[in-house]
């Protein structure tokens, strides 16, 4: 198996000014799109055999801009569902809950299709998605494969694949169009790359 390759969605209008965004399915705004299309040339060398996308169209968008190969929309990639917390920033819900902290307390509940998650219940998800990447790899030789999907769900997924517990994730930062990677040395799991993006300032040489 080659390496795991961790690509966040470029960025939205939500993720700009921090709000909580699971199911709320928006389009990359002008610089994520330019975020997303510098992928390019930190992707073009890999050798990518296999890629999974979250359904939300800021991930899809991203893995086209990013000129990813056939990429094959994953439901168990999307993003971990905030509950009555979609579209609240961190500092409106610290007004009520002071010490307020998503990864040891998790979302308020929300609407019946959107309830919201735990922390192990993203991390039970992330676990899916891994048996299926190993499952994968076997036919896939040293080829890569790449993820394109959200930051708690992948700072989740890497605290899973490091086989540490779900809420390990608070301890990995992933900015918007960031790529990390994902290998092993001497047979254990370890991050080869965390959080890679050009700066915003470089961005507009893309246009």
């Amino acid at each position: 198996m080659g390496e795991l390759i961790l690509i966040r969605h470029g960025e939205t209008e939500w993720s700009r000014s921090g709000q909580h965004t699971s199911y709320t399915d928006l389009p990359l705004t002008e610089l994520g799109e330019r975020q997303a299309r510098a992928l390019v040339p930190l992707l073009e060398e890999r050798e990518i055999g296999l890629t999974l996308t979250s359904p939300y169209l800021r991930a899809r968008r991203t893995a086209e801009l990013a000129g990813l190969p056939a990429p094959r929309v994953t439901p168990d990639l999307h993003e971990w569902d905030y509950g009555a917390y979609e579209g609240v920033t961190t500092v409106d819900i610290r007004r009520v809950r002071p010490d307020w902290n998503l990864w040891t307390d998790g979302v308020a509940p929300g609407p019946a299709e959107h309830p919201g998650e735990t922390p192990d219940e993203v991390g039970a998800r992330a676990d899916l998605v891994l048996a299926e990447l190993r499952a994968a790899a076997s036919r896939l030789g040293e080829a890569d494969i790449a993820l394109v999907a959200h930051s708690h769900f992948l700072r989740v997924l890497t605290a899973r694949y490091l086989r540490l517990a779900p809420a390990s994730g608070e301890l990995f930062q992933l900015a918007t169009g960031a790529v990390s990677r994902l290998g092993t040395e001497h047979g254990k799991p370890v991050i080869k790359a965390l959080n890679m993006a050009l700066p915003e300032r470089l961005l507009h040489a893309l246009d």
